[in-house]
């Protein structure tokens, strides 16, 4: 089985969207190493990330499915969030703000 390293995935969406970072390709296996949340504006602002499989996706996503739910990033700050998440091909790892300038990438390996 060969393993690629690498950035997943990285988005800025608009505030209040779930919108997806991640989905794990078909006949893959991931393990997500680290997530960031980079907040570029002056104010904090609250976000959330969230694990799903492809057959329970919903928007807005179900109460089970959240790793993290309403937390705090401060103004003109990262937050480096080191798991291991591991992700089943079709998972995808999605995320939501409410603010339009907060980024995310998630980084970690692909094994297929």
């Amino acid at each position: 089985m060969a393993q690629s390293f690498k950035r997943l995935g990285a988005i800025n969406p608009a505030a209040n969207t779930q919108t997806n970072v991640y989905v794990v390709p078909a006949a893959t296996e991931a393990v997500l190493s680290t997530i960031t949340v980079c907040n570029q504006s002056a104010t904090n602002a609250s976000f959330s990330l969230i694990e799903m499989l492809d057959s329970e996706y919903s928007d807005p996503a179900p109460d089970a499915t959240f790793i993290i739910r309403g937390a705090v990033v401060p103004a003109a700050d990262t937050l480096v969030l080191t798991m291991g998440l591991t992700a089943n091909a079709g998972s995808i790892i999605a995320a939501n703000t409410n603010s339009p300038n907060i980024s995310f990438a998630v980084f970690g390996s692909e094994v297929s």
